[in-house]
């Protein structure tokens, strides 16, 4: 019976992964043919916010992205099928660590998959590490974008931030739409039970957290990107929400785990509180 269960896993997760990559095969033009011509810059443009230069030194900036109506993008845990944002930016002189911040995302179904990202728009704040003066930035940021389709697309981007500005509300009220900390939600400490299956790991979480409204998601992350971690089943009993998820490593087989590592978002009702680590 427990191969039979293993080998049912195992298949599950394959034609789980067949129906995202096929979701992702249509390109660009075969979009554009789809939707009455419409070229790339009329359903995505992305815009660089030049933002402020704070008294420590880092500037803040943000990434604005406009889609066409219906079309939507992906958060940086999109789910099975979805493309994560990925932000490159040349090297220049005077340009340090730059981190993106993320708002809080939508989650969305369809053909039986879930995905976590934005409809219409949004805008990734950036904290950028910078010299003395003002900066010119080149680079480019990588997303993927859907209809009833998903393409990636890859979007040039050049500004210059200037040393000084003042703040900019839009970039303001995207760094206010942040998920809450355990302490604003009124969240205890995860506790987390771990058990071997055939390819990787089990995780149950059990989080001590008020109901944050209907219909709520939990996506549990790692640092690596490269640990797929499943979509998890999800059970509320009073003030105790349990999420379950397989964690399955590049190799399919038993790894160590540093409970530490987890990060829990809990998404409900427009709003999300991000937890980290658990204890055993």
């Amino acid at each position: 019976m427990g191969a039979a269960n293993n080998s049912k896993s195992m298949m599950t997760r394959f034609f789980s992964a067949l129906a995202a990559l096929l979701a992702l095969t249509f390109t660009p033009m075969a979009a554009q043919a789809q939707y009455n011509g419409q070229s790339l810059d009329e359903i995505v443009t992305v815009t660089l916010i030049e933002g402020w230069r704070r008294d420590d030194g880092t500037h803040v900036a943000g990434l604005q992205i406009w889609l066409a109506p219906g079309w939507k993008t992906y958060w940086r845990a999109p789910g099975e099928g979805g493309i994560p944002p990925r932000l490159t930016l040349r090297n220049r002189a005077g340009l340090g660590p730059v981190q993106i911040h993320w708002p809080t995302p939508e989650v969305f179904h369809s053909n039986g998959m879930r995905s976590i990202g934005y409809s219409q728009g949004v805008v990734f704040p950036l904290t950028v590490q910078v010299a003395d003066g003002p900066l010119r930035l080149r680079g480019n940021l990588e997303i993927g974008i859907c209809l009833d389709v998903c393409m990636p697309v890859s979007l040039d981007l050049r500004g210059t931030l200037p040393d000084g500005g003042r703040p900019n509300p839009v970039i303001a009220a995207a760094l206010a739409d942040r998920p809450l900390s355990a302490a604003e939600a009124g969240a205890g400490r995860v506790t987390c039970r771990l058990s071997p299956i055939s390819d990787g790991l089990r995780v149950e979480a059990r989080i001590p957290l008020p109901r944050q409204g209907a219909g709520e998601a939990v996506v549990i992350e790692l640092p690596d990107p490269g640990i797929w971690v499943s979509e998890p089943s999800v059970d509320r009993q009073g003030g105790i929400l349990t999420a379950v998820a397989d964690i399955v490593p590049p190799d399919a087989g038993p790894f160590a785990l540093n409970r530490s590592d987890l990060r829990f978002t809990i998404l409900a009702a427009g709003r999300a509180v991000e937890l980290t680590g658990c204890s055993g």
